[in-house]
C-alpha cells in the first residue's frame, strides 16, 4: 500500500490517521464516561490526566491530519447523486470541525476550572483563560455536546460507508479499509 493516496484508494498515512484517531477517540470517550462517576481520589486524578493527554494528542493529530489532507490527492468518488456528495462533504467538514472543537473545549473547560494541564506528565500547557466559573460551565457543556454530536455524525458516516459497500456495492469503504490490497 503506498503512503500517498492514489486515484482509487486512500494512502497508508491517511488510513493511519483515520483508523488510529478513531481508536483514540473511542478510548478518550470511554475514559471520559468512566471518569465522571469516580469518587475523588488519586486514581480519579490519574484517569482525568490520561483523558486530557489523549485529548491533546487528538488535537495535535487533527492538526497534522488536516495539513496532510490539504496536500493529499483524493481518490475519485464513486458515482452518486449530488445530494449524497453534498451530505458527504458536510459530514467531513463537521467531523474535522469536531476533531478541533472537542479537545479545545476540553482545554477551555480545564483552564476555566483553574486546573493545570500537562501532556502525559511531559509538557506543561498554558491556560487558555483565567479561572472563570461561568465559562467553565459553558465549556463543559460545549465539550459534552460536541462529543454527543461526534458520536451521531460518526454513526451517520459509518452507516453511509456500509451503505456504499453492501447496497451500492462500490469501492468507497474498501478505499479506506486498513488492509493492503483492498482498494480494487
Amino acid at each position: 500500500m503506498p503512503l500517498r493516496s492514489t486515484a482509487t484508494s486512500w494512502g497508508a498515512v491517511t488510513r493511519l490517521f483515520h483508523w488510529g484517531m478513531l481508536l483514540l477517540i473511542i478510548g478518550g470517550i470511554s475514559v471520559g464516561l468512566y471518569m465522571t462517576d469516580l469518587p475523588m481520589s488519586p486514581q480519579k486524578l490519574r484517569v482525568y490526566a490520561l483523558h486530557k493527554s489523549v485529548g491533546l494528542t487528538l488535537l495535535g493529530l487533527a492538526v497534522l491530519r488536516l495539513l496532510w489532507r490539504l496536500g493529499e490527492r483524493r481518490p475519485a468518488a464513486a458515482p452518486m447523486p449530488a445530494w449524497q456528495e453534498r451530505a458527504a462533504s458536510a459530514t467531513h467538514v463537521l467531523l474535522y470541525g469536531l476533531m478541533f472543537a472537542i479537545p479545545l473545549s476540553g482545554w477551555l473547560f480545564n483552564s476555566a476550572a483553574g486546573f493545570p494541564l500537562q501532556w502525559f506528565h511531559l509538557v506543561n500547557l498554558p491556560a487558555l483563560v483565567a479561572a472563570d466559573p461561568a465559562l467553565k460551565v459553558l465549556a463543559r457543556t460545549a465539550h459534552g455536546f460536541g462529543v454527543l454530536l461526534l458520536v451521531v455524525i460518526s454513526a451517520v458516516h459509518a452507516a453511509a460507508a456500509l451503505k456504499h459497500h453492501f447496497i451500492d456495492r462500490d469501492r468507497t469503504l474498501r478505499a479506506m479499509l486498513p488492509l493492503p490490497g483492498d482498494s480494487k
